[in-house]
């Protein structure tokens, strides 16, 4: 079992910044995906970005070129530096670890983006 805390979330005006972080514990298998989902009110969860063990990311095209994506294998942590926020950013942000057919979550974390 692999526990998953995020930390980080808040509210903040648009065209702020925020950095979440997600912290895995347990017993954990690499290499893995891990990275960020968010599900806003009435919508399904979305990806937002990943990141592998070896550093390869991906990012969904409304988050490119404002969100970054990290991680620090040898803590086991994953980062999501988001810059220029936009009130439709605002949603619960989930942290997820992925290796094969084991899935984890996180409880997940607000951001809240005022106009």
């Amino acid at each position: 079992q692999v526990r998953l805390v995020e930390s980080g979330g808040g509210l903040v005006q648009a065209g702020g910044s925020l950095t979440l972080s997600c912290a895995a514990s347990g017993n954990i298998i690499k290499p893995n995906v891990m990275g960020w989902y968010r599900q806003a009110p009435g919508n399904q969860r979305d990806l937002v970005a990943t990141i592998t063990s070896f550093g390869d990311t991906n990012y969904a095209d409304s988050v490119k070129g404002r969100f970054t994506v990290s991680r620090d294998n040898a803590k086991n942590t994953v980062s999501l530096q988001m810059n220029s926020l936009k009130p439709e950013d605002t949603a619960v942000y989930y942290c997820k670890q992925a290796y094969r057919q084991l899935v984890y979550w996180g409880r997940g974390t607000q951001v809240t983006v005022s106009s």
